[in-house]
């Protein structure tokens, strides 16, 4: 079972916040996930400092508000889940070329209302939405919706990829839109060595 430490071990390869999210499962790039870094509140709690949604003062002030209504922190984490359930809805056929479920864009469209309900405009020579006065349980999550239509509203849709090696989804920032691995270092070397083993497997036959 993961813990709130292993939350914080993560990669955070998605490019967005709201992928990132996604990505608190794992898995191959087909099929159901097979591990999950999100098991409750305080993990949820977790990888919102760990994703820079929340700062490590509003994450304490979190966990003390989850000690004392327990009953909401669960009803928040349930919500978590379903958040991302329905964000993967969206973006995860939009990397495969996809249209994203209607269900899902309308319950978004909901979620992004309420958080910037609970917002704030603040900036100088820009303005941008902060939740730092927000002190209720699903405060998490409201970063982490913005982050969707932003990236819904204002990102390259064709940038959004899936992993060739996991089920990760990333917006492929490189110049020749060319990225095909959550990291290089994970599923990029894993297919390096794939391919090397079958290349010196091939010679071998052959010899």
């Amino acid at each position: 079972m993961e813990t709130a430490e292993d939350v914080t071990r993560m990669h955070l390869v998605g490019g967005n916040l709201a992928l990132d999210f996604v990505n608190t499962r794992t898995g191959p790039p087909v099929g159901p996930s097979d591990d999950d870094v999100l098991t409750g509140y305080p993990e949820l709690v977790a990888w919102g400092v760990h994703a820079g949604a929340l700062t490590e003062p509003e994450a304490t002030a979190l966990r003390r508000l989850s000690h004392t209504d327990p009953d909401g922190a669960l009803a928040a984490f349930s919500r978590a889940l379903s958040t991302r359930d329905y964000l993967d809805e969206i973006f995860r056929p939009l990397a495969a070329g996809g249209a994203p479920s209607t269900a899902a864009l309308a319950r978004l469209r909901d979620d992004e209302a309420d958080a910037l309900g609970h917002a704030q405009l603040e900036g100088g020579s820009t303005f941008a939405w902060v939740w730092r006065d927000d002190q209720t349980l699903a405060r998490p999550l409201r970063p982490v919706v913005h982050a969707a239509v932003q990236l819904l509203t204002t990102g390259a849709l064709d940038r959004i990829k899936g992993c060739g090696g996991c089920r990760f989804l990333f917006h492929d920032e490189s110049k020749n839109r060319s990225r095909r691995w959550c990291s290089m270092d994970d599923c990029g070397t894993a297919e390096k060595m794939r391919r090397y083993v079958a290349a010196r497997r091939r010679r071998s036959e052959k010899a």
